[in-house]
């Protein structure tokens, strides 16, 4: 893990740099008038009430905080499915699967435009409802097999030794299967963090402030394609790149 890690971080680097370099070659080949000079201001500024967020930063904030309540929301519902599914019963474990089978088998757009333009109305869903209830939604079929997994990770034996000295089911995943699993179950779930974060960008098409929607919006202001989606890019990968460090550690942290 400490050797291929770097190694990743390389290569993930060089892919990048093609990227950034093609698409700086075609602009050149347009002759586009490259406007780097302005973007610190949409990141940051000085006024005489001192340092302010540009709307880039504060459009990241939107989306850190979107990412954390849709994270929460999607942890909790996974572990619900999760506990469903391992319940023994006929009708949850039916019920369960039933939601996996149809949550993982819907576009993650399809699903935002069905809790906004569809149950929006009905519900009173505003864009924030539906931006969060989507992605909780979609990601919570995700966290719910990590869930799972966690649980059957841990020795059956442990299950006898709960209903040994009395324990009921739900006193045994409180006490002893659910403490047991969590260092099999946080680095994916970190993971998957990270990737409802980046999945959070798709809320730009109902004009939800996050980052991406941001990043629009100066587009439409100042023809500046390349600068901003430039460094609309960078953010995200500053960001996925941090925590993903932090998933590795956990790794490491955790590796039986």
């Amino acid at each position: 893990m400490m050797n291929t890690l770097p190694l990743g971080v390389g290569l993930y680097l060089i892919i990048v740099g093609g990227i950034v370099w093609l698409a700086y070659s075609g602009a050149q080949q347009m002759g586009y008038n490259w406007q780097w000079y302005q973007i610190p201001k949409y990141i940051y500024t000085f006024t005489d009430d001192g340092f302010q967020l540009g709307e880039i930063l504060k459009g990241l904030w939107v989306t850190i905080v979107l990412s954390v309540v849709s994270f929460t929301f999607a942890t909790v519902l996974g572990l619900g499915i999760a506990l469903l599914r391992l319940s023994g019963l006929v009708v949850g474990k039916g019920v369960a699967i039933g939601y996996l089978e149809f949550i993982r088998n819907i576009p993650l757009l399809v699903l935002l435009y069905l809790f906004y333009y569809v149950l929006g109305p009905v519900f009173g869903f505003d864009r924030w409802s539906a931006a969060v209830l989507t992605l909780g939604v979609f990601h919570s079929a995700l966290i719910s097999e990590i869930f799972r997994a966690g649980i059957n990770s841990v020795d059956k034996g442990q299950w006898e030794a709960a209903a040994s000295i009395g324990m009921s089911r739900g006193q045994a995943y409180r006490y002893i299967i659910l403490p047991q699993s969590v260092r099999f179950m946080l680095p994916p779930l970190f993971g998957e963090f990270v990737h409802l974060i980046k999945s959070s960008a798709i809320v730009s098409v109902i004009a939800v402030a996050e980052l991406t929607t941001i990043g629009r919006n100066i587009i439409s202001d100042t023809y500046m394609s390349f600068e901003i989606w430039f460094t609309i890019a960078a953010v995200y990968l500053a960001l996925t790149l941090v925590l993903s460090f932090g998933v590795s550690a956990l790794e490491r942290r955790f590796q039986p």
